[in-house]
């Protein structure tokens, strides 16, 4: 591992089915402890409920808002407010508000990059949600279905 100063604009910029992210750090560049990403969402984009078997989330809401539901629990997280979802803990998110989302997120350990990479270069247009369940299952992520 080497030190590394992360100047803006940085990373690799990934669109994860409208989910706007720079990895500003992977597992390569941090030992596999943790990777690190840059979001910038619009009002609107989510993530619908789903868990992770092998990594922890951190999100930290840098601008905007960010509605969360974990477990039975929803929030609306503003500029300020840090996350932390467990890993095996059911949970999901979706920018609300009026204007663009900024986030921190954390994961650890790294590895979920190797996910997103996947599902970037799925093509343009409507996903195709059982390849992208496929992708998610073969890194120990998994979607629920909507409850009532």
């Amino acid at each position: 591992m080497e030190p590394k100063f992360l100047i803006p604009g940085n990373g690799h910029p990934l669109n994860v089915l409208g989910d706007h992210m720079t990895v500003r750090l992977t597992g390569e560049e941090t030992g596999g402890r943790f990777t690190l990403v840059e979001q910038t969402n619009e009002p609107g984009t989510g993530i619908p409920m789903h868990l992770h078997e092998n990594e922890d989330e951190l999100f930290h809401i840098i601008d905007g808002q960010m509605k969360f539901t974990v477990g039975t629990q929803t929030t609306t997280a503003t500029a300020g407010t840090t996350v932390f979802l467990p890993r095996k803990i059911p949970h999901n998110w979706m920018v609300v508000g009026e204007t663009p989302a900024r986030t921190l997120l954390s994961v650890f350990p790294a590895g979920a990059e190797k996910m997103w990479q996947e599902l970037s270069a799925l093509p343009a247009g409507p996903p195709d949600m059982q390849r992208v369940a496929e992708i998610c299952a073969r890194h120990g992520v998994r979607f629920l279905p909507p409850s009532d």
